[in-house]
């Protein structure tokens, strides 16, 4: 394989996995949105299959409330419904997904420069030694 076709083979390569990395960025942003809907938005519970007049609950961080728990009424279905450890696992599982994207993105984008680094490197010594090989005119 001529490296001219090793290079172009190697950035594709960097590209696919620039790409990965994006993929995975993208995923860990909608868990973080999610994440940011199970806390910040107020949400209804029906109390009964098909119920017409479901309960209304406040959003878990914004309450007048010390906390979104505090003084629920009888059945607890806004407790029930949303609570924090479900909130806590999806940031918890964004945390490897971004690293992991982070990395590939990283290593896929620093790659591609490197490669197009060596390109512009053996250009200029490929003009270096044509321009030290001609012959000079004698005076």
């Amino acid at each position: 394989m001529r490296s001219r076709e090793f290079d172009l083979d190697f950035r594709h390569r960097a590209g696919k996995t620039r790409n990965w990395g994006l993929a995975l960025l993208a995923l860990a942003t909608l868990l973080w949105a999610w994440c940011a809907v199970l806390i910040l938005l107020p949400y209804e519970v029906d109390r009964k299959p098909d119920d017409q007049y479901p309960a209304e609950c406040e959003s878990r961080l914004f309450t007048d409330r010390g906390t979104a728990n505090e003084g629920r009424g009888p059945g607890g279905y806004c407790a029930d419904e949303r609570d924090w450890p479900e909130a806590l696992a999806v940031l918890g599982l964004s945390l490897p997904v971004s690293l992991a994207g982070v990395a590939l993105f990283t290593i896929g984008t620093v790659s591609r420069r490197m490669s197009g680094h060596s390109q512009a490197m053996r250009e200029l010594d490929g003009l270096a030694d044509a321009a030290q090989h001609r012959p000079t005119s004698g005076n």
